[in-house]
């Protein structure tokens, strides 16, 4: 499926706007929450534990081995994310990280001028990596570490099994994958973190007395958590900088906090993933509509539907759908709506991906003679809920030709 940036509107195309009853049962059982008021209410209260993002393989892991963080609630989920909260701060973000985000931006961006041609979602998975990389305490600049890690998130998910050949391929698959990163990249870390403890979130597992095994899990997941949604971001932000002069004029003229606004106002009509899923463990109430409140039992699935919830008139204005040129001019909340999530599980890597995103778009942008030389295209994945950007090719007039676009152009 196609998008298209016109007039400050979205360019994914979900096929789900419209939809805005806060609060609705569905005939497959399903709570489906797109009020923004509701979706915010469930993911902040107490009495309901995650859902999706394959809980199921990971509830068949023997019980002695400690979930990744993704995968657990309750007291021991905030303890764990009141000790690592220290990582994530903007202020560690710009103090630790912002050198390592310029210098791999200016490495892409180097690239570029010489070849005169890339994908867009080559350079800026290059960029989501190794910052991903830097965060959890591995080493970025591992050859091959970009590929291993995308090996992890094929087009289509099976269910892995021993019963059918599809399964049975799609499980060797995985645990090569497993296996690759785990000698290539995660082993060598551990071993150098055993004998020399750094102030990273690797170094912070293994005094907590996490296995190798458990380790590899957390990368994963946190490996995943920023490299893929901040590929995307990049690209979609781009997109749109790239097809309205205005925004993007008025991006490039900012300050920081300037540019860091129109990011946030483009995820909000952009969130990558388009549902966060939970189970509840007791009845939930939340706000339906006209005021009035809706119960959902304990034991249910409940679906929050963040663009509908982010373009909620209610809480985003009677524009809530167009991308605003000045986020906050008006009575009506501003910022990236629920594109981060909230509550407890709400994206500790926030200010991470907004950082590198404006560091990247703010020196690409300033390239002489930069533009788009073909608009990419969008295709939904269904087993994570978020969508591809792909094909977007970026140029400058004069430099060289590419050799990683793979289009033979």
């Amino acid at each position: 499926m196609d998008g298209v940036t016109s007039g400050g509107r979205k360019a994914v195309r979900r096929g789900t706007e419209g939809q805005r009853c806060p609060v609705a049962r569905g005939e497959d059982g399903v709570w489906r929450l797109s009020g923004h008021d509701s979706a915010r209410a469930a993911l902040r209260a107490g009495g309901t534990v995650q859902a999706g993002l394959g809980i199921e393989t990971v509830e068949k892991l023997p019980s002695s081995f400690r979930r990744p963080v993704l995968y657990r609630d309750g007291a021991e989920h905030r303890e764990h994310r009141r000790q690592t909260a220290r990582y994530f701060t903007p202020r560690r973000v710009s103090e630790h990280y912002r050198e390592l985000m310029m210098r791999v931006a200016d490495q892409q961006l180097a690239w570029l001028r010489e070849a005169g041609r890339a994908q867009l979602s080559d350079l800026s998975f290059e960029l989501a990596v190794q910052v991903a990389a830097a965060v959890i305490g591995l080493a970025g600049d591992r050859p091959g570490l970009a590929g291993r890690l995308e090996r992890f998130f094929p087009d289509k998910f099976e269910e892995a099994s021993f019963t059918s050949l599809p399964g049975l391929r799609f499980l060797l698959r995985r645990n090569a994958a497993w296996l690759r990163l785990y000698f290539a990249d995660v082993r060598p870390a551990v071993r150098a973190r055993r004998r020399q403890r750094r102030d990273d979130l690797l170094s912070h597992l293994l005094d907590e007395g996490c296995s190798d095994g458990e380790i590899l899990g957390e990368c994963v997941t946190f490996a995943a958590a920023g490299m893929i949604t901040t590929r995307e971001f990049v690209n979609v932000a781009a997109w749109h900088l790239f097809c309205d002069d205005a925004l993007r004029a008025q991006y490039v003229a900012a300050d920081e906090s300037g540019r860091l606004a129109v990011l946030q106002e483009i995820l909000r009509l952009e969130p990558v993933v388009a549902a966060l899923h939970r189970r509840t463990t007791a009845p939930l109430t939340v706000p339906g509509a006209d005021g009035a409140e809706v119960t959902v039992p304990a034991g249910e699935l409940v679906e929050i539907r963040v663009p509908e919830a982010n373009t909620d008139p209610g809480t985003f204005g009677p524009e809530a759908c167009r991308l605003r040129p000045a986020p906050g001019a008006d009575r009506y909340t501003d910022g990236p709506g629920l594109s981060f999530g909230d509550g407890p599980h709400k994206c500790p890597g926030a200010h991470v991906a907004l950082q590198e995103t404006d560091i990247f778009l703010t020196r690409l942008l300033a390239e002489p003679g930069v533009r788009m030389a073909a608009e990419p295209t969008v295709r939904f994945k269904e087993n994570l809920g978020s969508y591809e950007v792909r094909g977007l090719i970026v140029a400058l007039d004069g430099a060289g030709r590419s050799r990683r676009e793979g289009d033979g152009k």
